[in-house]
């Protein structure tokens, strides 16, 4: 047998989160392969908050559009308008977005390696062997197989890294989502329709437990939606949100369909040399679907929780990653688990949702929140009357009107 190439780390799945994580180590100078198939898109609005543009030195000339607010429309098709009084949310398509990430990867000396993770494997000495088929290769040709010091497993919510190494890794629940890009219309055409605002839909008969959207990417617009329920037709919801919206006439470009993970899973490392990012770790908020910020910043700490490792020679500092975000980010994800579990139990529920976002209180703070990842503390007042005002609803003491 010829001797294999050994690497500091071997990233698997190039998305936003494993990307990242390999043009963190290979700044660092750490030996990298990025590990990822090609022509991979995954569902996604591809909304780009303020505080990623910031962290993870994201230009401008990467946004297809700018978003100067948000359209949320009731089950009985009431529209709130909520608006940003101050800055914009960038929207990207992961057509392009993440071949750009990947990109800058290799830029920063990571080696890119195209094909698909069949298993690990471990040598005698206990180094773990990435077992992989290049892409275009024969089906009777032999896999490749690369020694690693250390793994992130970055390949989503479906990863066969979580699954067959971390414990938890195999089971989790997941929102299937679905999309269609479409040709956007000429300026003023469809009535209703706004290519600086994102509308999202909390109606059952589009999804019953998530919501669907209508988000703006210049050029083009993805329209979409996600649920957990099984027998959902989402392509037919998709269909019926393309015609309340104007679009069903609009040019089809392209669709797609995946899972997304609904809470991060309790434990992201093997406690050896494996650790997980992104999807492949649960890292999406629940309630918003928001997977891109989260992914990047799961993978950074990923790469410094491995980095740290290699370093000292300390498996213990890969379960940093986890402890680490959930310290920033746990908080932010439990409360929007409840909101989820509440309000988006049935159309009664998410009538009078959408009732409490008409308030100027719930959309200002709502706002700072979602733009710079974290809770506002600067408002107190404002907190409590929020607080009332969901109890209010809650005892249905507040018409949705």
């Amino acid at each position: 047998m010829e001797p294999m190439d050994t690497v500091d780390v071997v990233v698997v799945g190039g998305g936003p989160a494993g990307a990242t994580a390999a043009t963190d180590l290979a700044r660092k100078g750490r030996s990298v392969v990025l590990l990822d198939r090609e022509n991979r898109i995954k569902p996604c609005g591809g909304a780009i908050p303020p505080r990623a543009m910031r962290d993870f030195a994201i230009p401008e000339s990467r946004l297809v559009c700018k978003v100067r607010g948000a359209r949320i429309v009731s089950p009985t098709a009431r529209m709130v308008d909520m608006p940003i009084l101050s800055g914009y949310v960038g929207m990207v398509d992961r057509k392009s977005f993440d071949p750009w990430l990947r990109e800058r990867a290799a830029e920063a000396g990571a080696e890119r390696r195209i094909g698909t993770v069949q298993r690990i494997e471990r040598d005698p000495d206990g180094t773990a062997v990435v077992v992989y088929k290049p892409q275009g290769a024969a089906n009777d040709a032999e896999p490749v197989r690369l020694r690693a010091r250390a793994i992130i497993g970055a390949d989503g919510a479906r990863s066969i890294v979580a699954k067959t190494q971390v414990p938890g890794g195999e089971d989790r629940p997941v929102v299937l989502a679905y999309h269609e890009i479409v040709r956007a219309p000429e300026p003023g055409t469809v009535p209703g329709y706004d290519p600086e605002r994102c509308d999202v839909w909390y109606d059952g008969t589009i999804s019953p437990d998530f919501y669907g959207w209508v988000f703006p990417h210049g050029d083009t617009v993805s329209i979409g939606m996600g649920t957990e329920k099984k027998g959902v037709d989402l392509r037919a919801a998709t269909a019926e949100l393309r015609r309340r919206c104007g679009l069903a006439q609009a040019e089809t470009l392209r669709y797609e369909g995946a899972p997304i993970p609904l809470k991060p899973l309790k434990k992201w490392d093997n406690g050896k040399d494996i650790v997980l990012a992104g999807d492949a770790a649960g890292v999406v908020a629940p309630a918003s679907g928001e997977g891109i910020y989260y992914a990047m910043c799961g993978g950074r700490l990923a790469g410094e929780a491995v980095d740290a490792m290699l370093r000292t020679g300390k498996a213990a500092h890969l379960a940093d990653a986890r402890k680490r975000f959930m310290k920033e980010h746990g908080r932010v994800f439990w409360i929007l688990g409840l909101l989820q579990d509440f309000w988006y139990k049935n159309d009664k529920r998410r009538e009078r949702f959408v009732s409490m976002c008409e308030d100027p209180d719930v959309q200002r703070l709502t706002w700072e929140a979602y733009m710079n990842k974290a809770l506002v503390r600067s408002s107190p007042l404002a907190h409590v009357r929020i607080f009332l005002k969901d109890m209010a609803h809650l005892l249905g003491l507040v018409k949705a009107t």
